[in-house]
């Protein structure tokens, strides 16, 4: 099994968050941004896809930096 896991999405959901909460996420992120939709979307079809074939066990973080092991 493997895992996308993203960190704040820049959605409509989040747009209703405070502007101290979103600039907080932000901040917090290295690359500065909230990850886009599309971005949790193509690292599911890269694992979805043939190209990931020989992938087990692994967790796609997509979150700018945001958590670092």
């Amino acid at each position: 099994m493997n895992v996308v896991a993203p960190g704040p999405v820049d959605t409509e959901m989040m747009a209703a968050a405070s502007e101290d909460v979103r600039n907080g996420l932000t901040n917090a992120i290295p690359l500065g941004r909230m990850v886009k939709p599309e971005e949790v979307a193509n690292a599911a079809l890269f694992l979805a896809s043939d190209e990931s074939s020989y992938i087990a066990g692994a967790e796609i973080r997509v979150d700018g930096g945001l958590t670092q092991v």
